[in-house]
């Protein structure tokens, strides 16, 4: 009997693996194998440098440091594509943030005051985006393209399109303090994906998003309020938003219109990356942090190899390009097996 049960438990594991629940662990699992393939990448192409243990610790560091603010900004996009939707100023809102925060006024009110004034304007600029998407009915993409531009555009307004200088020490210490060896940026991002997990896993928030962007009309009869769940996941987007802007200004110890540039697209490239549908209900935090930490990796492994910029992008792109091309095949591979047990219930 006791056998009997052991088999019973190891064929339930076996078929959660192989089934939709162990989806999202295989994926996962996926991407770390891309981390390892990339590893072995530097260590043929740079083995003096991946010879020296210390430079390979103090390397990592440098990964999860260039990956924290995107990871930050990429855990709001998460929600948002989660929940069958997209957000395409998020750069600018992390500019707008940071510019709104390094003003004279602003500084004079201490670090309280400047952490404050980014969390504020990048949770505005959110609700803005959500309030055009779900009440004003304005198509995602134009409502979060016409944000871009419109963000931008203040952004450069105030700072008169010159960089401001962020002269508050504790500000600027974020990026330079180490805990345990750690840098408080790493910390940070930590956090947020902590947060993000147990919001989307544990919550009812979570399944909410999930069952929004899966169906929304099915959500409404569910007796969601799908315009007002829409809101908030756009208020959560610019709030970590925010949150990016004050660790971005304390990396550069600045400022500018123009800073974040692009960063919409890695948030997007990333959260694809992880394994999310652009066309809504899937998704996972691991996911998106792996696909950051991928696209990190290949940007520090350019750089230590000295290849130019322009091959990194043509790099990622067909990593997106062939990521999109994955998520196409398995979804009409599951489109058409759900069809095929339609019809043999029938």
């Amino acid at each position: 009997a006791e056998t009997a049960a052991a088999e019973q438990r190891a064929a339930g594991r076996l078929s959660w693996w192989r089934g939709e629940g162990g989806e999202g662990a295989r994926r996962n699992l996926w991407l770390v194998g891309v981390l390892v393939a990339l590893i072995v990448i530097g260590i043929v192409t740079r083995p003096d440098l991946y010879g020296d243990s210390s430079w390979v610790w103090s390397n990592i560091l440098v990964i999860l440091k260039l990956a924290s603010v995107v990871g930050v900004v990429s855990v709001g996009m998460t929600f948002v594509i989660i929940g069958g939707g997209i957000d395409l100023s998020v750069g600018a809102i992390v500019a707008l943030s940071g510019v709104w925060a390094t003003t004279v006024a602003t500084q004079s009110y201490g670090a309280g005051g400047m952490i404050f004034c980014a969390l504020t304007v990048g949770l505005g600029v959110g609700l803005v985006n959500g309030l055009l998407i779900s009440y004003g009915r304005l198509v995602p993409f134009i409502a979060t393209l016409a944000m871009l531009v419109a963000a931008r555009g203040l952004a450069a307004e105030l700072s008169d399109k010159q960089t401001q200088v962020s002269n508050n020490t504790t500000i600027n210490d974020i990026a330079s303090t180490n805990l345990l060896g750690i840098p408080l940026l790493v910390y940070i991002l930590a956090a947020v994906v902590i947060a993000g997990w147990v919001l989307l896993n544990r919550t009812t928030f979570g399944r909410r998003t999930v069952a929004v962007g899966g169906n929304p009309e099915a959500a409404r009869l569910a007796g969601i309020n799908v315009k007002r769940h829409t809101l908030m996941l756009y208020a959560l987007s610019g709030l970590c938003c925010g949150i990016a802007a004050i660790m971005l200004t304390a990396q550069a110890t600045s400022a500018q219109a123009a800073m974040a540039n692009l960063y919409e697209l890695d948030a997007i490239a990333a959260v694809i990356i992880g394994g999310t549908l652009l066309s809504g209900g899937r998704g996972t935090i691991i996911g998106s942090l792996l696909g950051v930490i991928i696209f990190s990796t290949i940007t520090n492994l350019f750089a230590i190899n000295g290849l130019t910029t322009e091959a990194q992008n043509m790099v990622k792109g067909g990593i997106i390009v062939a990521a999109v091309l994955v998520q196409q095949v398995q979804f009409r591979s599951l489109t058409q097996f759900l069809g095929r047990n339609r019809l043999t219930t029938n």
